[in-house]
């Protein structure tokens, strides 16, 4: 009886170990998934100034303001009624990424030369 008990906590040791593996595993492979944009850790995130001082304006004005017009003159530049047309050549958007290469397309290729079917 003894034998077998310690068979199956050996049995149980791995498991766990197993487990705790495949969860790892789980939450780093994701990270690795998109290969289409690697930025470069020098470059810092994007700075969006003059997003940031239209959102500062915009939070200063009391209730009620801006009036309608201007709301509606800046939504209709861009983006949205606080951001306008701001930094709108650094924003990621459908009209300047068409060259990115999807996930799902990713995912073809790699299932691709995993099976050989190319």
């Amino acid at each position: 009886m003894k034998f077998a008990s310690s068979i199956l906590r050996n049995i149980r040791a791995v498991f766990v170990a197993l487990t705790l593996a495949l969860v790892i595993l789980t939450n780093v492979a994701p990270a690795f998934a998109i290969e289409s944009y690697q930025s470069n850790p020098r470059e810092g995130e994007t700075q969006l100034l003059e997003t940031q001082r239209l959102t500062d304006e915009v939070s200063r004005y009391a209730p009620g303001n801006p009036d309608l017009e201007q709301t509606q003159e800046r939504t209709n530049k861009g983006l949205n009624e606080v951001q306008g047309n701001a930094d709108i050549e650094k924003m990621k958007r459908p009209e300047n990424s068409q060259e990115a290469v999807s996930v799902e397309d990713e995912v073809n290729n790699l299932l691709g030369k995993i099976t050989g079917k190319q």
